[in-house]
């Protein structure tokens, strides 16, 4: 059996110094130059025309960080559904601008809202419907244009409740992420269940991953083989799948990214 191919997260200016490692494979690559809510109501498309030069004969998988700063795509106030909505939309015009094909989102559930489940009953319910307000219309369009968003856990306790939203809300256009750092916070510091339980909990609803290492305490985003994460308990749960999912490296120290991936490929796990 072949080894993945792993990807990259990557903004614009840091895509020249990739571009010989993204064009020796198919690599997908998720960019994050369109999060801030100042460049997608600004004047983007010059940036969105250099993505385009730039990424001449690549061949692998091309998406983007959508916007998240200051909100939850489960919001109870209706006023910062619609401005979600405007995001989410404003996403979508760049995805058709540079052939995006898929959108990180971020999960609405936090370790608060675990920790008093059943103490608020009406809250699943609340949560659902604030969801498919927010999401809905979004997803429709996603849908006719070929695009995928994927949500990510954040403080995510249970591997479960992201799978169970998307199952309700019951749009194709809507797929899991797991980041590995965040799921290896969670089982450190809050008692969830270690990453590998994550990826398997996601199944063939598993469309996108960003890897990166951490410790456990925090959100590291380090260099693959620097943290505690064990990489062959990920990677043995990822070939379970078989919906491809997109293998992203998101660290904060891009000159990591190809030394990441020649590690994964030493431990044989990944091309």
């Amino acid at each position: 059996m072949s080894l993945p191919i792993l990807g990259a997260a990557l903004a614009l200016e840091d895509l020249p110094a990739h571009a010989d490692w993204l064009r020796e494979a198919p690599r997908d690559l998720e960019l994050q130059s369109f999060v801030d809510a100042e460049v997608l109501a600004g004047d983007w498309q010059p940036a969105a025309a250099e993505v385009l030069r730039l990424l001449d004969g690549h061949e692998g998988r091309l998406g983007l960080h959508g916007p998240f700063w200051g909100f939850t795509v489960a919001s109870y106030d209706p006023d910062v559904r619609a401005v979600v909505r405007r995001r989410l939309d404003q996403a979508l015009d760049v995805c058709a601008a540079i052939r995006a094909t898929h959108v990180v989102i971020h999960s609405p559930f936090t370790t608060w809202g675990f920790n008093h489940k059943g103490l608020y009953p009406a809250d699943a319910d609340r949560m659902l419907s604030a969801a498919r307000d927010t999401l809905s219309a979004a997803l429709a369009r996603a849908e006719a244009m070929g695009v995928t968003f994927v949500l990510e856990n954040i403080e995510d306790k249970d591997p479960a409740d992201r799978a169970l939203l998307c199952e309700a809300l019951g749009w194709q256009a809507l797929a899991l992420s797991v980041d590995t750092g965040h799921a290896h916070y969670a089982h450190r510091s809050t008692g969830a269940p270690p990453v590998d339980f994550f990826i398997r909990a996601a199944g063939n609803r598993l469309g996108h991953v960003h890897l990166q290492d951490a410790d456990g305490y925090a959100d590291r985003h380090w260099q693959l083989g620097q943290g505690t994460i064990l990489w062959p308990s990920v990677f043995a749960a990822l070939s379970e799948i078989t919906s491809s999912p997109r293998l992203i490296i998101e660290l904060r120290d891009k000159a990591g990214v190809i030394p990441s991936a020649r590690h994964m490929a030493s431990l044989g796990l990944a091309g």
